[in-house]
């Protein structure tokens, strides 16, 4: 090649490098300004309703898009900005609004039923919402008493006059009185509402109006109405009757503040976890972790670039998946990386060097980043909420690992290499001269970079530490269940309850949350501090909607600012531990069957096994330490199946390559060996991968939102398991499967394997 396009590719790569940083900055403000932050990081509620027909016995299929279309025209009334509908399974409805304000007034408004009816003393219906015209509520004054009043435009006048005539005529026996309800239900009556009333309570009837004469215009409501009830009374009516009726399963209420000072916090930890992977990467692999560098700012504009263009809901949860991302897409490049080393250790020149190590790490690249893709499209598919939402953000984390690690950062370096500003400089590599052998005087390979452990051996020490930790679990778990607080510290998600977050500028401590709640007459809450200013606590009742607005209103005189709330019903509990089983045991067949595909049954076998203990190890960790289980766990548990496999994968790409062309039945000892030689070969990569995912989450741990400590816990104690399992359970499960279940050990070939050939030696004084 000649100096001209050697210069031409170091100037390419600069003006890559260039572009990149014009890009970031040219579209950071309309990225960060594109985002949809969801509920936990802007504020605002979510509820989970279960659909039924209005009329028990109905047996017509609900009509879900008129069901969404009537609830989209009151949100509409609410002025939310992209309100997310959606529709989980046939009879459930999920409603997510970002940002609203008057919480608890769009929570009456979106799920009450509406059903307006005229009716007589006698409960009888005279006539339904279809006799007013369409969006003619509206709110007026009257002009005697100025008070508030809903003014109604009548669409059938005709049937209007021919009712109120009816009414008027009996007028001789005081029944002359037209009752409008608004939901009336079967059994309410208005002469039980009126007795009420005249108690001094309030009735469930809207209006009850004396008719002396025919009416053949328009109409008002009146009666003790605020300004605001009169608005929204006029706003539900033009809305619409919603066809069906609704039953509120869960909600959860997120305070704008609360949400604003979690996204602070998780971001500030994140950022300094990355630069954290940077420095790591750079320290350790020099050049190539500059490369490293360049690359990770790439992947975070387009992650959030896409993130903004999809109009995705960007969470608490979302953030952690990103960060967690981070640390396994640099796990590409460590793999490509540490195999490049080994072949400099070989004598290869740096260019032969790059081009073999990376051609090498592919199949290992791309194997763990497609078992990972599977588990993400499994909870993209199946979860919902948190979880969904964590999947959507791990997708993307995949694509963009092959995208921009297995393409762009290749073409980065290979740009680099081929302008020979590394020729003879292995340093710049993390590899020093006086480990390369001198081919000129005969020297072959000396030195490895491995430390020739035995790993087989070691083996039977990581399996008596993680039974001793389940068993731990076990014995405490059936105390905890004889003393009656249950097997596992199960969050509301899957117990049912309800959680209020309290949180304030000022200082919030537990007896004075406790006091305050105790006062209102409720007990049975358990309270838990995060930080000074935030404070927990749940109930295993899920509480209805008044006694929810009596607590919440009596706190927010207090601290200044209304509570947080999550409510889930005993329905949505069961639903969430039967998911949480599908879900867990559908991404382990379907990762197991790839794994099976890619390689053979055995080393799936070794897979499986590793995941399995990898999900008893967090289970049993939470159990031991009384954390809570909650819907996010899951997300955690599919997550580190799938890092647990990254691992895994990596040991047994390279135990495939070491058996290419052994035929016949080995021995305990030749297997052992083979295990040993591999894991001597990949150990590096399997730590520093673990160090770059774990630095962001130390770092979220220290400090990040309180609100995700119990998601974040779990992925490092998932980490430590995954690593641990994919250096000493997997192989030796595999070791097992071929000593004991294999007849034959015929191995199969490597499909496209490339034959190993030293066509460029570094010779001292000529290449190198």
């Amino acid at each position: 090649m000649t100096n001209r396009n050697k210069k031409g590719n170091l100037y390419v790569f600069f003006a890559a490098v260039v572009v990149i940083a014009a890009l970031i900055a040219g579209t950071f403000t309309k990225i960060r300004d594109g985002l949809n932050l969801g509920l936990d990081l802007r504020g605002g509620f979510e509820i989970l309703y279960q659909v039924t027909p209005l009329k028990e016995d109905s047996e017509s299929a609900i009509d879900m898009t008129a069901v969404i279309n009537s609830i989209s025209k009151r949100i509409n009334v609410l002025g939310v900005s992209e309100p997310t509908i959606l529709v989980e399974g046939d009879d459930r409805l999920r409603i997510q609004l970002a940002g609203v304000e008057d919480q608890e007034s769009a929570r009456a408004m979106i799920g009450t039923t509406a059903n307006l009816t005229f009716r007589d003393v006698d409960d009888k219906e005279l006539a339904n919402s279809e006799i007013l015209v369409e969006g003619g509520a509206s709110l007026a004054y009257d002009p005697n008493t100025s008070q508030p009043i809903v003014s109604l435009k009548i669409a059938d006048k005709t049937a209007f006059g021919e009712l109120t005539k009816n009414i008027a005529a009996k007028s001789s026996t005081g029944d002359n009185i037209l009752i409008i309800w608004l939901d009336w239900e079967e059994g309410d009556t208005y002469k039980a509402e009126l007795a009420k009333q005249q108690a001094g309570e309030e009735p469930k009837y809207i209006s009850a109006a004396s008719v002396r004469q025919q009416i053949t215009d328009d109409c008002i409501i009146s009666g003790s109405f605020t300004e605001q009830e009169a608005r929204t009374l006029a706003n539900l009516i033009n809305s619409g009757s919603l066809p069906v009726k609704l039953t509120e399963l869960s909600s959860n209420v997120v305070s704008a503040q609360f949400g604003a000072d979690a996204l602070q916090k998780t971001a500030i930890a994140g950022l300094i976890g990355i630069l954290l992977v940077i420095a790591f990467m750079v320290i350790r692999y020099r050049l190539p972790g500059v490369v490293t560098a360049v690359m990770l700012a790439l992947y975070i504009w387009a992650v959030f670039g896409i993130y903004s263009l999809m109009g995705a809901v960007f969470t608490l949860s979302g953030i952690g998946a990103l960060v967690l991302g981070i640390g396994m897409t640099v796990d590409a490049n460590i793999i490509s990386y540490e195999r490049i080393r080994q072949e400099l250790y070989k004598g290869r020149n740096i260019r032969n060097s790059v081009a073999e190590g990376q051609t090498q790490s592919f199949s290992a690249v791309f194997d763990a980043q497609f078992t990972t893709l599977i588990a993400a499209l499994i909870m993209y598919i199946w979860g919902n909420g948190a979880v969904k939402g964590f999947a959507t953000m791990l997708i993307i984390t995949v694509v963009m690992t092959l995208v921009l690690n297995v393409g762009f950062s290749r073409w980065l370096l290979k740009l680099l290499v081929e302008s020979g500003i590394a020729d003879g400089k292995p340093e710049w590599f993390g590899v020093k001269k006086t480990q390369i052998p001198d081919i000129a005087k005969g020297q072959s390979q000396f030195y490895t970079g491995t430390h020739h452990y035995d790993y087989a051996s070691k083996s039977r020490y990581a399996f008596i530490a993680s039974i001793a930790i389940i068993a731990l679990s076990l014995v405490l778990g059936f105390v905890n269940l004889g003393r009656g607080t249950g097997f596992f510290n199960l969050g509301i998600d899957f117990a049912s309850g309800t959680k209020l977050t309290i949180s304030s500028d000022q200082e919030v401590k537990i007896e004075d949350v406790e006091a305050k709640i105790a006062e209102l007459g409720y007990s049975g809450f358990k309270y838990q501090a995060s930080g000074e200013n935030t404070v927990y606590a749940t109930t295993k009742q899920a509480l209805e909607t008044e006694d929810l607005t009596k607590i919440k209103s009596a706190l927010k005189e207090v601290y200044g600012e209304e509570p947080g709330d999550n409510v889930v019903t005993p329905v949505v509990g069961r639903d969430l531990v039967r998911n949480a089983v599908i879900l867990t045991i559908v991404a382990w067949i379907a990762m197991m069957a790839y794994v099976t595909f890619r390689y053979e049954w055995d080393y799936a076998l070794g897979c499986i096994v590793a995941l399995i203990h990898d999900v008893l190890i967090v289970l049993a960790v939470f159990g031991i330490l009384r954390l809570e289980v909650n819907t996010e766990l899951i997300s955690v548990l599919l997550t580190i199946i799938g890092y647990s496999i990254n691992n895994s994968i990596v040991v047994f790409d390279r135990v495939r390559e070491t058996m290419q062309g052994k035929k016949g039945k080995l021995s305990g000892a030749e297997y052992d060996a083979i295990t040993n030689d591999s894991m001597d070969a990949t150990i590096k990569m399997s730590i520093c991968s673990t160090i770059t995912t774990m630095l962001p989450v130390i770092m979220l741990l220290i400090m990040g939102s309180r609100s995700i400590f119990t998601f974040i816990f779990a992925m490092f104690v998932g980490l430590i398991a995954g690593t641990i399992s994919s250096i000493f359970i997997a192989p030796a499960v595999w070791r097992w499967a071929r000593v004991n279940l294999r007849k034959n050990d015929t191995q199969k070939p490597k499909k496209k394997a490339k034959k190993e050939v030293l066509d460029e030696y570094t010779f001292k004084g000529i290449n190198a």
